[in-house]
């Protein structure tokens, strides 16, 4: 994750998943990085953000394709089977992919450990230990480090964080594996019913009604824009609820914004979704400040676990948009 973890984020990553406090707080995408199944049936397929394609009718003899990746042409295998993903292994998981190896933010993702049994935990940080997993393709972000050495040692795709939104990745994640039709209709069926229930919630709360989305650690709270997990994207981007106006002028341009506890309130929507990090506890939360809040105090807070939330792949999307659906349709 690019910057913080606390999905975020937050990926993203509001990237997320969490070491300590600051793991809270990463990038949705930049440590796994900051989002199932494929359409109605298998709900895998869509999300978290960067570039590529590929070229149609290219496939060669030997079993590959061109790839064309923010850095130029790549030859990948037409249908990589034994992938190492250190970014990006959500999107992967989510359309079924053949993953010999994530990164720990991934394995430690309460929605990714049951599918991920057996799968080896890796970093760039020992290429060695990629290596003799004898992966036929690489994902890796482009913060990375030893990217010539993983380059060495199978095709390698580099992704940025953010250069395309949460469902351009998923389809180019699809390109990938060769499954970019199933990921179109993920997004396209996704899109159709997280629009479906933003349109029942805004019934409900009112269509002026604003949502905030806060975290906390130890010592801290944050408010987070519309691209940074923890919902965010679903929330604003897909549902189009309303952020409040302090929230959008701070939050929206870098992702999150940390907040004093004494502000906080000024911060706080008609509606919160809280991210709560099980490994930290704020007292805060104990506090006349924070119970006299009007979301706190009429009982409108969602409560996320933020380990569940740092992503933005159609898994961690599926997952919150029922949680979504189930907490604001029986709110107050």
């Amino acid at each position: 994750m690019k910057k913080l973890f606390i999905p975020v984020i937050l990926a993203f990553t509001l990237l997320a998943g969490a070491c300590g406090n600051e793991s809270a707080r990463q990038d949705p995408e930049a440590n796994t990085q900051s989002n199932a199944a494929a359409a109605n049936t298998s709900a895998e397929g869509a999300a978290n953000g960067t570039s590529g394609s590929n070229s149609p009718g290219t496939e060669t003899a030997s079993g590959t394709v061109t790839y064309q990746s923010e850095n130029g042409p790549i030859e990948i295998p037409a249908n990589p089977k034994r992938i190492v993903a250190l970014t990006n292994a959500p999107n992967i998981v989510a359309l079924g992919g053949s993953l010999v190896g994530v990164d720990t933010w991934t394995m430690n993702n309460p929605l990714f450990t049951d599918k991920l049994k057996d799968i080896a935990v890796v970093s760039e940080e020992n290429p060695e230990q990629i290596f003799a997993l004898e992966p036929d393709l690489i994902i890796a972000g482009s913060h990375m480090k030893n990217l010539d050495k993983l380059s060495e040692i199978a095709p390698t795709i580099i992704y940025t964080w953010g250069k395309l939104d949460y469902l351009s990745q998923q389809v180019e994640i699809g390109k990938v594996l060769n499954k970019e039709a199933e990921a179109t209709a993920w997004v396209e069926d996704f899109t159709t019913r997280a629009k479906a229930v933003g349109e029942e919630i805004k019934a409900i709360i009112g269509k002026d009604a604003t949502v905030s989305v806060l975290e906390y650690d130890t010592k801290n709270f944050y408010v987070f824009g519309n691209n940074w997990a923890r919902g965010t994207e679903l929330l604003y981007q897909m549902m189009e609820l309303n952020m409040p106006e302090k929230a959008k002028k701070d939050a929206l341009g870098p992702g999150y914004y940390t907040l004093s506890n004494e502000i906080l309130p000024e911060y706080a929507g008609d509606y919160i979704v809280l991210s709560q990090n099980k490994e930290a506890q704020n007292n805060f939360l104990q506090s006349n400040t924070w119970k006299n809040i009007p979301a706190v105090k009429n009982g409108r807070v969602i409560e996320i676990d933020t380990a569940a939330s740092s992503y933005s792949d159609p898994i961690t999307l599926e997952y919150l948009l029922k949680i979504f659906k189930d907490g604001f349709l029986s709110l107050p």
